[in-house]
């Protein structure tokens, strides 16, 4: 009987490390998950949201972002636009708010690669995205390029993936 209650102490103990390491010291690919999960969040927004918290929003938006990021989005109605900083990028987020009423995005498929190093990573994930009175729904292949710096992964690159259509 003594056996079996220290047997059971054991297994809770094993488990409560188990749970604590992980979530105090997450893997690298569920950091990033969570990362791009927050920012499908932020980069939706509706018609009732006040300028205020669009701005917050895009605020928290560029704390996922590194200082020197590259962005080239070649999608229908985009042209291939290019953005090369951090301030560039929200200033066209912001006005992408400022013109449309609703937008609702999604990140579905998402693959996380972490390079050997530790330092590097991509992720590849399908986004998508229903903008307020447009029939149809925005589906982008994307691809993301992160970059671990001292206390964090930062957001490095975006760029459309070309599929064969």
């Amino acid at each position: 009987m003594k056996l079996v209650v220290r047997l059971m102490w054991a297994a809770v103990l094993g488990a409560l490390f188990f749970w604590s390491w992980n979530f105090f010291f997450p893997a690298p690919q569920k950091v990033i998950e969570n990362h791009l999960k927050k920012l499908a969040r932020l980069a939706s927004f509706s018609a009732t949201d006040g300028n205020i918290k669009r701005l917050a929003d895009t605020e928290r938006l560029g704390s996922l972002l590194a200082e020197k990021i590259h962005v080239v989005l070649d999608a229908p109605g985009l042209r291939g636009e290019t953005f090369d900083n951090r301030e560039e990028l929200l200033q066209a987020v912001l006005a992408a708010r400022a013109q449309a009423k609703d937008l609702r995005t999604q990140f579905t498929d998402i693959g996380i690669r972490v390079n050997p190093d530790k330092k590097s990573a991509e992720a590849f994930l399908t986004v998508l995205a229903k903008i307020a009175g447009e029939p149809d729904l925005i589906i982008e292949p994307l691809k993301f390029t992160f970059q671990n710096t001292n206390d964090d992964w930062l957001i490095t690159g975006i760029e459309t993936v070309k599929s064969l259509r």
